[in-house]
């Protein structure tokens, strides 16, 4: 069996009609905004996937979609590469990153040792008011849900982590969890249509609520038994899905998380 390239193609006809469904900003839309326009809306078509891994991105046919100079085009792009979602290549080309699909047993190493550490913080540093804006988001994730709508489904997820995250009072391992679920994000949308049709979205909010619970009676220990047990599914739901997917010719080496750490 072949070794997966470190770019592989999208590889679901589900998710690209999905993708397809959401409309790139136009010239109208953009006229008089800066590069933090520009940068919003390009990060949000690349991590929904609007933008596939390994599309070029031009700096004049942005300047011309957007309207708007190269010079703001460039910082968005500048800025993107720092957060890993584009590269910017030596002859001054520009692509979006891809999916290295052979890290992603480093990646969720990463993405278990950070939501841990930042769901025990949460538990032992919480406020009442952040434990209402836990349940808030958990909510506005389970309307994404219910209404099908992927992008929502990713957004509002990290958006839930991160009121985790920045509960716990410190923002240097709140801003690195954050990259790391944005890098997730992709990764998400690359099998939101295998988690609808197992219906395992459900259980992603069954362990929203119990994580919400553990940080709230603040124990610790349990906060942190379900923050790996909810990366542990993460990991698991995407192997599935790539075994359900690439079954003939596809040699994916991956680590398995511990059920207990």
């Amino acid at each position: 069996m072949q070794r997966a390239n470190s770019s592989h193609d999208a590889p679901s006809r589900s998710w690209r009609k999905k993708v397809e469904e959401n409309q790139l900003a136009t010239p109208k839309q953009a006229k008089g905004r800066g590069s933090k326009f520009v940068y919003d809306e390009l990060k949000r078509e690349i991590l929904s996937l609007v933008l596939q891994p390994g599309t070029p991105l031009d700096e004049t046919s942005l300047a011309e979609r957007f309207a708007m100079s190269r010079s703001p085009i460039r910082e968005a792009l500048v800025r993107l590469s720092a957060e890993g979602l584009v590269v910017m290549l030596s002859n001054r080309s520009t692509l979006v990153a891809p999916i290295n699909l052979t890290e992603f047993p480093r990646y969720v190493e990463a993405l278990d040792f950070l939501q841990r550490i930042n769901t025990r913080l949460a538990a032992q540093n919480r406020s009442e008011p952040e434990i209402s804006l836990m349940t808030q988001e958990a909510r506005a994730f389970e309307r994404a849900c219910a209404a099908n709508d992927y992008l929502a489904m990713s957004a509002t997820n990290r958006d839930f982590h991160m009121a985790i995250a920045n509960a716990g009072k410190n923002p240097y391992i709140a801003r690195a969890y954050g990259q790391l679920l944005d890098e997730g994000r992709r990764i998400l949308h690359m099998h939101f249509d295998y988690i609808r049709a197992s219906s395992t979205d459900s259980l992603l909010g069954s362990e929203h609520e119990d994580m919400i619970e553990a940080v709230r009676v603040q124990d610790i220990e349990l906060a942190d038994r379900l923050a790996h047990n909810h990366t542990r599914q993460f990991h698991n739901r995407f192997v599935e899905f790539l075994s359900a997917n690439y079954s003939d010719g596809f040699d994916f080496e991956l680590s398995t998380l511990p059920e207990s750490a």
